[in-house]
């Protein structure tokens, strides 16, 4: 007998045939001799619906009433799967995060979970209940409703799972694993069987959007099994795992998959003084602004001025470049340039941490097709570029090509 927990999201649920459809998968896990719990999204658009509510009563309405209103969404998911168990003959519970003793931070509409006291879930499984878990919610210790930020359904599930000291956590979502690159690129992109959650932490951290990345943070941390399946069929998934090791198979694995991101821009000031602190006057307006810098790239001119570029969400392209413009000018900077058209290509793979020329290869496939890199950066376990973003799907589908994702 295993002890699972299963977390389905929106899409998963989305419809009452939907519903319908995952008690049908859940009983099946439960008749093979499972213990269950159960953690569920609301149904697909219902957060957006509730959103869009308070926007019409309130544009500045407080996080706290945000929080109380959202997580209604969840509570109908909940009941109504509860009520799909027991219609089924199969004894159910529901369990609101508070009712399940989730404890968050008082940090509204993006709270972190602090601990979780399982007993009362423990109490209801140790009796054979199926239990029924609200995701992307818990309460703070002044007992007020919180919520964990888009997608922490999938860190409910994992929390869970951890506290409860579960044999897997399983996410089911509308895909059936992990590929090697986003399919609706590539065509031939290839289930992985299995990925470490290294690997799985820079594929969420630049672009794939199969899990949240403070699931899979939470799921290394306390070292829980996480698979990734889908809830339209039938299928093992991918399992998201601490090394290769559990798959000798892999071990050969130099690259694991291929991430990019569409939401990349891209802003120089030149000319700058080569002199101690001139980084701070540039990046920290910008983290003033609450924006996020991820590549950064400096140069030093035989002149003894410097050229400093650096990316950002393109979301906060004009407001950067706006700060930038007013650095510069006390800077007395030579120009400011900036490039909203631009996406970041992605390998990543510890197969590189023992294999040279991962780089050289990377480089040689774009040039190939005639795409220029305008940024590099690198770690131990990826290389990133910039191009321009027409050239992104051909940039994937070559690398993929190149590095033979496609082959078994």
């Amino acid at each position: 007998m295993a002890l699972l927990v299963q977390k389905y999201g929106g899409t998963s649920v989305g419809s009452i045939e939907r519903i319908e459809a995952v008690a049908d998968k859940v009983v099946a896990y439960k008749d093979q001799g499972n213990d269950m719990v159960i953690v569920v999204s609301a149904m697909s658009g219902e957060t957006n619906r509730l959103v869009a509510l308070a926007q019409e009563i309130s544009p500045q309405a407080s996080g706290r009433e945000l929080d109380v209103l959202m997580t209604t969404g969840e509570q109908v998911t909940i009941a109504l799967l509860a009520m799909a168990l027991e219609k089924r003959g199969y004894a159910a519970k529901s369990y609101t995060g508070g009712q399940a003793k989730i404890v968050t931070d008082n940090n509204h509409n993006k709270a972190r979970i602090k601990s979780i006291d399982h007993q009362n879930i423990q109490r209801d499984l140790d009796a054979g209940r199926i239990i029924v878990v609200a995701g992307f919610q818990g309460v703070d210790e002044e007992s007020n409703i919180t919520t964990l930020g888009r997608g922490g359904s999938d860190t409910t599930g994992v929390a869970l799972a951890a506290a409860l000291k579960a044999d897997e956590c399983q996410i089911f979502t509308d895909v059936d694993g992990v590929y090697t690159t986003d399919p609706r690129v590539e065509p031939e992109a290839r289930r992985l069987i299995t990925i470490t959650y290294e690997e799985m932490l820079e594929m969420a951290s630049l672009g794939s959007k199969v899990l949240q990345i403070r699931a899979v943070e939470f799921a290394q941390k306390y070292a829980v099994p996480l698979r990734v399946l889908s809830s339209f069929e039938e299928g093992e998934g991918t399992l998201i795992t601490t090394d290769y090791e559990t798959d000798k198979t892999m071990e050969q694995a130099l690259i694991s998959g291929i991430a990019f991101n569409r939401d990349e821009a891209q802003l120089t000031i030149n000319g700058v003084s080569d002199t101690p602190g001139v980084a701070y006057q540039i990046l920290g307006p910008i983290s003033d602004a609450n924006i996020e810098v991820d590549m950064i790239l400096q140069n030093v001119g035989a002149d003894g001025s410097t050229d400093f570029t650096f990316t950002v969400h393109r979301n906060d392209y004009e407001t950067a470049m706006a700060s930038l413009e007013k650095t510069a000018n006390q800077l007395k900077a030579r120009e400011v340039r900036g490039n909203n058209r631009i996406v970041k290509i992605s390998l990543v793979g510890v197969g590189m941490r023992s294999h040279a020329g991962i780089a050289s290869r990377m480089f040689e496939i774009l040039a190939r097709e005639g795409i220029n890199i305008l940024m590099i950066s690198t770690s131990e376990i990826k290389i990133s570029v910039l191009v321009d973003e027409k050239y992104l799907e051909l940039g994937v589908r070559a690398l993929h090509e190149g590095f033979d994702l496609k082959s078994e």
